[in-house]
């Protein structure tokens, strides 16, 4: 009994897990190779230009899209446990059942809703993740600048890597968490209670108020901290070696 309490902590923890190094690599990747063809200049001036970072980061954002809506959107389900209905059964006390993992979901949605299914909330995903991968990029290369060129940070710029990253993903969610709710809620309405994404935000806000979209948020701003830190500090130091 107890074991299966604590698994229910991490419900769905496989697919993030899974994509999460995919998803990273696409906008970091693509990131890199933006800022490449935006920055064409004298190899001597090293002055970033911030529109520039915002603008591959937004670019960056955009192209895990394809990839990252289909995942996320499993993640979703899998993590509110969304009872659906068992093929070939016509006993009522069986005709509902939980899914049992990722594979299970994502052929289910597949064979109920077409593969138009595991892009529902598409769209409000698309609009919270393109401007603000552009932030993120932007918040880790402007606060990493600040540092070093303030000299706080230790010879190697471990410090300043971490404390970019992790602010740069706090601040990110922060300000697109209104939007993840919104998004995460239609995503889980297998009923049809909302038929577009703006009647899931009008509905929330009418039932809970304005607080409903910042529900969790101290949560996620510091799950993402020594995350982003960390996945920064990595992608920083495998550039190095690359280079």
């Amino acid at each position: 009994m107890f074991s299966k309490k604590v698994r229910g902590f991490f419900r769905g923890l496989s697919w993030p897990l899974f994509t999460f190094g995919i998803v990273n690599s696409i906008l970091l990747g693509v990131y890199g190779n933006t800022m490449k063809i935006l920055e064409k200049k004298d190899p001597k001036d090293r002055k970033t230009h911030y529109t520039n970072v915002y603008l591959a980061g937004c670019t960056g954002g955009a192209a895990f899209q394809v990839v990252a809506i289909p995942f996320d959107y499993i993640k979703v389900v899998l993590q509110s446990q969304i009872q659906h209905k068992k093929e070939g059964s016509f006993d009522s006390r069986q005709r509902m059942q939980y899914f049992r993992g990722p594979v299970e979901c994502t052929i289910h949605t597949y064979r109920t809703l077409g593969l138009s299914g595991l892009y529902k909330g598409g769209t409000v995903m698309a609009v919270r993740d393109v401007p603000t991968c552009g932030l993120y990029m932007l918040t880790y290369s402007y606060i990493g600048d600040f540092l070093r060129e303030k000299q706080w940070t230790d010879s190697r710029g471990i410090v300043a890597e971490l404390i970019s990253g992790g602010c740069a993903g706090s601040l990110a969610w922060f300000a697109t968490m209104p939007l993840d709710v919104i998004k995460s809620r239609y995503q889980a309405d297998f009923n049809g209670v909302y038929k577009r994404p703006l009647d899931c935000a009008i509905a929330s806000y009418k039932e809970e108020g304005f607080r409903v979209f910042y529900r969790g948020t101290f949560v996620t701003c510091l799950r993402a901290f020594p995350s982003c830190a960390v996945a920064m500090l990595v992608y920083s130091y495998v550039l190095d070696v690359l280079k």
